[in-house]
């Protein structure tokens, strides 16, 4: 049975939701600004090493976002949600006291795997207590606090690195986190029931990433045809393949791999992994490129990436409300690819804020603002209420493994030059380009 809104109640529901997504996309991103005092810090710690930092979050994000919709059907969107904030908050004091490199990584991986408990019990909760015509508007929101998270993310920890320390980074995370606790009181919890998802699904998916982004990073550092490499990789793509199979078997499987019998949901989920290999590396290059070509500080480069983000977030919530996901979806690709091809064939290595960052900057917020909510509303709306939390998780996992996939490409291209730079952005476009098409079947 559909739910109807309650208004005195939608607001805050919506309130705390876009928070809970807030909170979990931000740390996507804000971490960027930490890698190289990350390396300074810890001693012995290289590129590689320091953009796992990323990585790992990524990748615990990925494996745990399409089962944590299951979890959210047994256990309650509500009491999901909770825990996921409760713990992504503890967590995220763990990675501000961090002693050593190891045990930050390790906390960020419990952080990644909280954060995927967030997004599809928010989303869920926000779908469930609203009225069907005023669903679209409402992922518009949530994808718009979303957006704006994942773009603000270089801003604000370019501020916060530059002014107070990389540490302060997760220390942020703790009132957000407690605010979105005590707002969560009122929201509704949902009938539990039913079956935990695959276990040893959900760990072969999480090794599989986690050797694919691995294997892609370490790459050029280990060599493409030594042992460890190809070991690491042939190890992750007979994970995925087991994870598949035992996906396609089980009673309650690690992915729904049901839903993707709908050929909407199916394009949207292809289109979330080709955006999230653009994405994730995207929004780290520029702050690379600022900081390491222009020569500018963390600070100065993260009020660069300040207009993309408020760009980003206002074209997301314009998206829901004036536009069909397709024409979303599609129009903010070629946008996106349009900034891209320009990087790739005319980035400058001095400094030119006004004539070349600035209106770039736009055309990216409008691109990535447009389809985060088309891509979102896209996936949710092709399916029943009652699969909801289910294919927000689905859908949701398909980004975060193109972004944990987009970072080790990243880290595998990137060099000191300028002409590496180019060559993210084009590995950039062409993802994009792949979301443009895609865009066209939802």
């Amino acid at each position: 049975m559909t739910a109807i809104a309650v208004p005195s109640r939608a607001p805050n529901v919506l309130a705390v939701a876009a928070g809970a997504a807030f909170l979990a996309l931000l740390d996507t991103t804000v971490a960027n600004l930490a890698v190289a005092d990350v390396r300074t810090d810890f001693a012995g710690a290289g590129v590689a090493g320091a953009t796992w930092l990323i990585t790992i979050y990524a990748v615990t994000f990925a494996a745990c976002l399409a089962p944590a919709g299951r979890v959210a059907d047994v256990v309650g969107r509500r009491t999901l949600l909770l825990v996921g904030v409760g713990a992504f908050t503890l967590l995220s004091l763990v990675c501000a006291l961090a002693p050593s490199l190891e045990a930050l990584l390790l906390a960020r991986g419990l952080q990644g795997a909280a954060a995927a408990a967030m997004i599809p019990a928010s989303l869920a909760v926000v779908l469930a207590d609203t009225a069907p015509e005023r669903r679209a508007a409402a992922i518009g929101a949530w994808s718009a606090a979303g957006a704006l998270a994942a773009a603000a993310g270089p801003a604000l920890g370019g501020v916060l690195v530059d002014t107070v320390g990389w540490r302060s980074l997760f220390l942020i995370n703790v009132p957000i986190g407690v605010a979105i606790l005590v707002g969560a009181r009122n929201v509704g919890g949902g009938a539990p029931g039913g079956r935990l998802p695959d276990a040893v699904g959900t760990i072969l998916l999480g090794l599989a990433i986690g050797g694919a982004a691995l294997g892609i990073s370490q790459g050029p550092e280990w060599g493409w045809g030594d042992p460890a490499t190809l070991g690491v990789l042939v190890g992750a793509v007979l994970s995925a393949a087991v994870a598949l199979r035992r996906s396609f078997t089980q009673p309650t499987p690690a992915l729904e791999t049901g839903l993707w019998r709908a050929p909407r949901f199916a394009a949207a989920n292809l289109a979330s992994l080709l955006y999230g290999a653009a994405l994730f590396p995207w929004m780290l290059i520029g702050v690379l490129f600022l900081i390491t070509i222009w020569d500018y500080s963390p600070l100065e480069a993260g009020l660069a990436m300040t207009p993309g983000a408020v760009v980003a977030a206002a074209v997301a919530l314009a998206a829901a409300r004036r536009t069909t996901p397709r024409l979303a979806v599609s129009g903010g690709a070629l946008i996106l690819a349009a900034a891209g091809a320009i990087c790739t064939l005319a980035l400058p290595e001095t400094p030119s804020f006004l004539g070349f960052w600035l209106p770039v900057g736009v055309l990216i917020g409008a691109g990535m603002g447009a389809i985060t909510t088309g891509v979102s509303t896209a996936a949710a709306l092709s399916v029943q209420p009652e699969r909801f939390a289910a294919a927000v998780g689905l859908n949701q996992t398909a980004r975060q493994v193109g972004g944990a996939l987009g970072v080790a490409a990243l880290a595998a291209l990137v060099g000191t030059d300028i002409a590496s730079f180019q060559d993210v952005y084009l590995f950039c476009t062409l993802a994009t380009l792949g979301v443009a098409v895609l865009g066209r079947r939802l």
